[in-house]
């Protein structure tokens, strides 16, 4: 007993050293994996630096914080940035988790907190509703390699990947909370992977909405980064919605898809559409930025960070908010958002933006909304830096440094040497007029520009008021539509010969970071300011030629004689005019579809099928997955196939079915069996193939994923799953056999009837994480072990395949 406190003790006193700064850690640690220790021949890591004298000498001249702040703002800077995630509302085990973190590990995980100088382990956010969001004052590094928090880091990876639980930084969950999105509202995400914002605008739309109903809205997420695009679809496929369109555009050229009349007419289509062109009610703009917020994350920033960055950045996040409002519609809001501190990249861009817009654009105070959120207002004055030199006014800027050094990164957003000029000649003319922009305008000397716009509306978080990452947010409302030359832009005016996926790169652009959850460098591409809505010709360039918009590898299409196409090349699949992207078909097999509303017993007028099924597949012979969309999404498909298929889509909707083929022969009357992902929404509307079973059983199949029909613990449930048809099941957990009324708590799982047995269609992860939830649920004492069911039973794998 004694040896065992004295290693706990030992053991908690190394998890406090190594709290002071994780990133010094050497690879010969004892508490890192064998699998690292694998190198421990080579020489210890070097401690990252995180000292950087132009950051300091910046940040100071721009006044982010007060003096007397300083040494505790960089203090906390250098030291790494705590875990945190946030609880899926959506999830039918919402209120389990939030008790499991409440009654479990915040007491568990106390002494830990305590030996490394902390009040609390894990604790809510006061700012975020409903205790849904989670800080921890452990680094994600701490939790990933400490045995102590072992438990806790299982946990976390576990609820992660069945959706329970999004992994994201605290100040990027504030965005999506300013954006007051209702359920009918058509949400853009303009740069949205790695998808963890996305995630969130969905989880409120779905909140919102009717129990048991789909929303009216839905969200589009766009990012142009094609591999970027399938961590997005990853992220997102955790939601199971069917409100969801990914696409791959840049985003200063997201497609408006605008239906003209004449096009209409020509093509035979009504003029009464549902939608005539796309807009949206509410924009996130969270722009690619320099990130030097997330330094606590990304700490090799430090490193790399320079005044540059921020300058090379400026243009194309005016064009990328400009191109968002251009999008919104008229009452909307319109959030512009970064993980940058650097005022050129934040309040320059919103006073742009101001400027532009006039007065169809206002910036929306939203000082009384999460009070408990800390938050600067924006800066009114700032300066700007070019190659080791300040500059408080753009009449000081060099002719030849104005390339690099634009009007609009100034407060005024004016050449005042222009306005000066302009000045002296109305008062030579008898009218006088004074610059309201100047503060101690005394010739030759350093004009220090202030900005009357009220930018004190923005926010910006520090990382020191809350132990954050830092963050700006600037809230807009559309009031009425933009001045005509904002919202039809010349296109020739920035034409260029390069295709429109190709990226130029220029030095400030390699180390651009997204103001998500994880600190990527992905190319920005090329600004190009141009009106999506006016057709024009674009030659793409493919992407990866390996992997369709799935995510999966593309296999050699086959044709009916194939032995005579032996030599024919892979065929690379065609969205339209978009090369390497999989056609998004609406599936009119009516055949097809009856097979499916009978074999399950789902009735139209209640679920409907037609019209709401979608495929990636042109011939419906070799369709192996159908996505079911929602009425809005259906609508966007709609006049996306009316204007020509303008919008390249990555991923759309929910996938509910998929084509399954059985060992053991013979027809069945359903090819299709309904996937993980689709269960939920299709659930209520399923009167066939369904069996209701008792706890014992249910978890047994869960544990040992396939049960012989003998071996059932409830004798009469073995014979209901016999007298199912082969194929595809559902299997509902019910206190009595009697059927139970289906809600968002019912417990089901997919399974399949095959020859001699029932076997789960349900992941390993979905299968432990189930488990888990029961166990909760249920006494400790349960009926016995089933016979023979870890043994030589038939299961899934040989009951069927997946095609």
């Amino acid at each position: 007993m004694g040896r065992g406190r004295h290693r706990g003790r030992s053991q908690r006193k190394h998890f406090k050293e190594s709290r002071e700064n994780v990133w010094k850690r050497p690879r010969t640690d004892p508490t890192v994996d064998a699998s690292d220790n694998a190198v421990a021949d080579k020489p210890s890591w070097e401690p990252i630096l995180t000292d950087n004298p132009n950051f300091e000498e910046y940040y100071k001249e721009q006044g982010i914080v007060r003096a007397e702040e300083w040494d505790v703002f960089m203090e906390i800077l250098r030291k790494p940035l705590p875990a945190a995630f946030r609880v899926n509302s959506n999830s039918q085990f919402c209120d389990d988790i939030i008790s499991i973190l409440e009654n479990d590990f915040v007491k568990s995980l106390q002494a830990e907190a305590i030996e490394g100088g902390e009040l609390e382990a894990i604790k809510p956010l006061p700012w975020y509703p409903k205790n849904l969001a989670w800080h921890s004052n452990f680094s994600r590094k701490q939790i990933r390699k400490h045995k102590t928090l072992e438990r806790f880091h299982e946990f976390l990876k576990l609820e992660n990947e069945v959706g329970n639980i999004t992994r994201q930084e605290a100040v990027s969950m504030v965005p999506p909370l300013f954006l007051d999105v209702h359920p009918d509202h058509f949400v853009l995400d303009m740069c949205a992977a790695p998808g963890s914002k996305t995630f969130q605008l969905l989880e409120i739309i779905h909140g919102a909405s009717e129990p048991g109903t789909l929303p009216n809205g839905m969200v589009v997420a766009n990012d142009v980064d094609f591999q970027r695009s399938n961590l997005l679809i990853h992220q997102t496929k955790r939601m199971c919605t069917s409100n969801l369109i990914v696409t791959n555009h840049e985003g200063q050229q997201f497609p408006g898809c605008r239906l003209n009349k004449f096009r209409a007419s020509e093509k035979g289509l009504s003029e009464d559409m549902p939608i005539n062109q796309l807009s949206f009610d509410r924009v996130l703009c969270d722009v690619p930025c320099s990130g030097d917020g997330t330094l606590r994350k990304a700490p090799d920033i430090w490193r790399k960070w320079n005044s540059g960055m921020g300058n090379g950045l400026h243009s194309l996040q005016v064009i990328l908010a400009m191109r968002g409002l251009s999008l919104l519609k008229v009452g909307g809001k319109m959030i512009y958002s970064t993980c940058s501190m650097n005022p050129v990249e934040d309040e320059a861009v919103v006073a742009e933006i101001l400027r532009r817009c006039g007065d169809s654009v206002e910036l929306v105070d939203v000082s009384d909304k999460l009070p408990e959120l800390i938050r600067r207002p924006g800066l009114k004055t700032w300066k700007v830096r070019d190659k080791g030199a300040w500059f408080t006014s753009y009449k000081d800027v060099p002719q030849n440094r104005r390339g690099g050094v634009l009007v609009s990164m100034f407060p005024s957003g004016k050449n005042l040497k222009e306005t000066s000029e302009t000045t002296e000649e109305n008062e030579n003319g008898g009218c006088k007029e004074t610059d309201k922009f100047l503060v101690d305008a005394i010739p030759d000397e350093p004009v220090v520009e202030v900005s009357d716009l009220p930018l004190e509306r923005c926010m910006r978080i520090i990382p020191h008021d809350q132990n954050t990452g830092a963050f700006f947010i600037a809230v807009l409302r559309k009031v009425s539509p933009l001045p005509e030359f904002q919202e039809k832009p010349n296109p020739r005016k920035h034409s260029s010969n390069k295709p429109a996926d190709s990226t130029e790169k220029s030095p400030a652009e390699e180390a651009v970071v997204t103001a998500d959850a994880e600190p990527v460098e992905s190319p920005v591409e090329k600004v190009i300011e141009a009106d999506a809505d006016i057709e024009k010709d674009v030659s793409l360039v493919e992407p990866e030629k390996e992997k369709n918009t799935e995510g999966e590898t593309i296999k050699e299409e086959k044709e009916a004689n194939s032995s005579s196409h032996a030599g024919d090349k892979r065929k690379v699949p065609m969205q339209g005019k978009w090369k390497g992207f999989d056609p998004v078909v609406f599936l009119k097999d009516e055949t097809l579809i009856d097979s499916i509303k009978e074999f399950y017993g789902i009735r139209d007028e209640s679920f409907p099928l037609y019209g709401h099924l979608v495929t990636r597949n042109t011939d419906t012979s070799s369709v192996k997955r159908i996505y079911y969309v929602s009425k809005s999404v259906k609508e966007v498909l709609q006049l996306n196939f009316a204007v020509g298929q303008q919008l390249k889509i990555a991923s759309v909707g929910l996938k509910m079915f998929e084509r399954q083929t059985a060992k053991e022969g013979g027809s069945k009357p359903c090819s299709f069996r309904i996937s993980s992902e689709g269960l939920p929404v299709i659930l209520p509307y399923i009167t066939k193939q369904v069996l209701y079973s008792p706890m014992a059983d249910f978890k047994h199949l869960l544990e040992y994923k396939s049960i012989k029909f003998p071996d059932f613990v409830n004798k009469q449930l073995g014979q209901k799953a016999i007298d199912l048809v082969l194929g595809c099941c559902v299997v509902i957990l019910s206190d009595g056999e009697e059927p139970v009324k289906v809600d968002a708590s019912t417990i089901a799982i997919s399974c399949w009837r095959g020859k001699n047995s029932l076997g789960v269609m349900v992941t390993s992860a979905d299968c432990q994480e189930l488990l888990e939830r029961l166990a909760e649920r249920t006494p400790k004492t349960e009926v016995g072990s089933v016979n023979g069911s870890n043994g030589d039973s038939g299961g899934p794998a040989e009951a069927m395949e997946t095609a």
